[in-house]
């Protein structure tokens, strides 16, 4: 969309020209709405699913004509929202729930809409009358949007990409957000790596007006689940809720099977993957299809535990066996199919695993969310650990155990880290001391929240890499935002949910899946489900130390226990032995010191120290690397230019 009075042609090729570059997100059909007069267009690529006629087509246009709407994503309470608008007089001509979204915006206006709808979306809304621009992204943040713009103008999509064949868009790299991707490996909302283009926020609308700047509200936060969780606590016997978890959590995984095109769902075996299945299953009057993904590295294989449980369900089972030369021949791919730079390895067996899916359906369900609801990753851990520390370790006691993490040498902390267990189990790393390292450093840590950042960060000083000071903090650490949560738990699943999972998971399956015209849904993102999920009290989320009590619990009464109840093995790549192997040419042209040099981002210096360092074998820099090798493999796609050192 493009405001500001542009002559008629040159505002439909704009549109075009940004519609064609995320082609691959709706290769079903695609749209395009203008009003000369106004200087507005809008454009919509279609991945037709629910009501694939004509009448579910978009840019789609309101019954009195007032409204303009074009969206992404998936309304899944659009058959009970469409009972009661006809009980109150509204008549469709299709069956699409965009037709509803609409029929709902146009009666009950934005903010009542916007609280009762139960989906993931992307939404621009056109007022003809008002002359005002609503865009509106769903509670987690699952479908993107971003924009730019001002008071003169604005232009937003669902992809930087798109936003790039908008003359009007910058093309200026923003330093301090280059700096906030190497802590991250990914670009933390609300900041791009393009200076004055910013993402909108999940649960989050923005309203527009020529003459005036864009205004942000807030429409629905993880944080407020959690706030009136700790307020109205569950007091249920553990069976009842138990009960009541799996009733709620089949009624999500229902209503998102609705689909009119084929439709599966992601299964590593795992138990948030295996528990969707399961309830799919149980709801389904056929075998349900599911995929998962095998290497021929054992340590980073789950396929047989996947299998597994694909048998004890009675699914239609689908198995790719991907070999390192099959994951190494999608790292080319990266700069094109992430919008931006990302740098979760974890990108790779991702995007080999929604090829594979595409190639049978086209939805697919996945268990993305349950670490995140009910307090899953084994990192939870660690956090109260270090909150502990903090409230009972002096202050001089925590400044010494910072000053021995950058002291001793990693040989020596290795060997420690060892005596210690902390290099054990299938999958450990080779250099446990960078674990040892990393828990002293918390230690040192000024405060909780500062200290979770510090546990997630890829690089704890990205500043070293680029001489440059400034760096973009996201708000979820900002430790006064969460201060009001006592309970450091549900502080950690806050900080998550609020950062982490938008911009790392949902950011990384939604552009793998994408890229190749796959719808993924998300159950356990249920707003629902979350405010159930913060309403139980912190010690039956982690009982002993266990996370996803609940999710366990229930699928136990599906899936015997002891085909889920196993060391994770997350879903990995070998980075580090690929760089020092397969990956080593390409890796040394992206970082050679002229290369850098040429982008201006990186200072060459460090980034040798690193590699050589990690190519020594005495340290895995891996994923520090694969940050430098994303930035620069992006930079160099979009032929982009760094901002002054200053900004």
């Amino acid at each position: 969309m493009q405001a500001g009075g542009a002559a008629e042609q040159n505002l439909r090729s704009v549109v075009q020209a940004m519609n064609a570059a995320i082609a691959h997100r709706g290769p079903d059909g695609e749209g395009v709405w203008l009003d000369a007069s106004s200087g507005v267009a809008l454009a919509q690529r279609r991945l037709a699913i629910v009501d694939l006629s004509p009448t579910g087509a978009q840019p789609m246009v309101s019954h009195a004509g007032r409204y303009v709407l074009t969206y992404n994503g998936e309304i899944y309470n659009a058959r009970e929202m469409r009972t009661a608008l006809e009980a109150q007089g509204a008549v469709f001509a299709g069956t699409s729930d965009t037709e509803v979204m609409l029929a709902s915006l146009e009666r009950h206006g934005v903010a009542k809409t916007l609280a009762s709808l139960n989906g993931m979306y992307a939404f621009a809304l056109w007022d003809r009358a008002t002359r005002e621009l609503t865009l509106a992204r769903d509670p987690f943040g699952i479908k993107p949007l971003l924009y730019q713009g001002n008071a003169d103008g604005l232009s937003f999509a669902s992809e930087l990409g798109a936003l790039l064949a908008d003359p009007t868009c910058p093309r200026t790299i923003d330093r301090a957000a280059v700096n906030a991707f190497l802590r991250h490996g990914n670009v933390p909302a609300p900041w791009t790596l393009l200076r004055g283009v910013r993402k909108l926020e999940p649960g989050t609308m923005l309203t527009w007006r020529a003459g005036a700047e864009p205004v942000l509200t807030r429409f629905w936060s993880p944080h407020d689940g959690a706030r009136a969780g700790a307020a109205k606590p569950h007091a249920d016997p553990w069976d009842a809720l138990v009960e009541e978890g799996e009733s709620l959590l089949s009624d999500t995984v229902e209503r998102q099977m609705i689909a009119d095109v084929p439709l599966g769902a992601f299964l590593s075996g795992g138990i948030d993957s295996s528990l969707v299945v399961a309830l799919m299953q149980r709801a389904s009057s056929r075998p349900v299809q599911t995929f998962t993904i095998g290497f021929d590295a054992a340590a980073y294989d789950e396929s047989a535990h996947a299998s597994a449980v694909a048998a004890h369900l009675h699914t239609e089972h689908h198995t790719l066996h991907a070999t390192a030369a099959d994951a190494l021949d999608l790292v080319g791919e990266m700069a094109a199919v992430y919008d931006e730079p990302f740098a979760d390895s974890s990108q790779i067996p991702t995007l080999l695993l929604a090829k594979l899916v595409r190639g049978h359906v086209t939805v697919a369900l996945s268990g993305d969310g349950g670490d995140e609801g009910f307090a899953g990753y084994e990192r939870y851990g660690w956090g109260l650990q270090l909150a502990g520390y903090q409230r009972r370790a002096p202050a001089f006691a925590r400044r010494v155990s910072g000053a021995l993490a950058g002291r001793v040498p990693l040989p020596l902390l290795n060997g420690a880290a060892r005596l210690a267990g902390m290099g054990r189990g299938a999958g450990a790393s080779a250099h446990p001391g960078h674990r040892l390292q990393r828990a002293l450093m918390l230690g040192a840590a000024p405060d909780f929240v500062s200290g979770y950042r510090q546990l997630l960060a890829l690089h704890s000083a990205p500043q070293a890499l680029t001489g440059h000071a400034g760096e973009h903090q996201p708000a979820a650490y900002d430790a006064a935002r969460t201060a009001d949560i006592a309970d450091p738990l549900t502080r950690m699943q806050v900080i998550d949910a609020l950062s982490y999972l938008p911009d790392d998971i949902l950011t990384k399956v939604d552009r793998a899946s994408m890229a190749v015209a796959l719808e993924v849904r998300v159950p356990l993102l249920d707003t629902r489900i979350w405010e159930w999920a913060m309403r139980l009290p912190p010690a039956l989320r982690r009982p002993n130390g266990v996370g996803k009590a609940m999710l366990r619990a229930i699928l136990a009464r599906h899936v015997p226990p002891a085909l889920f109840e196993r060391p994770k093995a997350g879903f990995a790549v070998p980075l580090a032995s690929w760089l020092r192997g397969p990956l080593r040419p390409w890796a040394e042209s992206v970082l050679a010191p002229a290369a850098l040099a040429e982008g201006g981002l990186i200072d060459a210096g460090a980034a040798q120290a690193l590699w050589r360092a990690h190519l020594s074998g005495h340290a895995d820099h891996g994923p520090v690397l694969w940050s430098i090798l994303m930035l620069e493999g992006w930079r160099q796609k979009h032929g982009l230019t760094a901002g002054p050192a200053h900004g």
